[in-house]
């Protein structure tokens, strides 16, 4: 339950990462910028229904398993160890 927790948090932080950097995309000058930046955030608000039924599922499946307790939707993915971009 807890990878399952994890999982669903970390595709739902990627998913309003890209959307929000979409937004940005569409401050853009060009056109066929613009144009992908739509495209993207359609598809964005698709993933997200998507996790949204994901998110749903697994409060039904918590709720299951009195034992295991909550998912945790909060918890962070530790992010030490992963490779970063070189600075400009």
């Amino acid at each position: 339950m807890t990878l399952l927790g994890l999982t669903a948090r970390a595709l739902t932080d990627m998913t309003a990462s890209v959307t929000a950097f979409s937004f940005e995309l569409l401050r853009s000058e060009d056109q066929v910028t613009r144009a992908a930046a739509r495209k993207m955030i359609d598809r964005m608000m698709s993933i997200s229904a998507g996790l949204d039924e994901h998110w749903r599922l697994l409060a039904e499946l918590s709720a299951d398993y009195p034992g295991q307790g909550p998912v945790d939707t909060t918890a962070q993915i530790p992010s030490e160890g992963l490779p970063r971009l070189p600075p400009n």
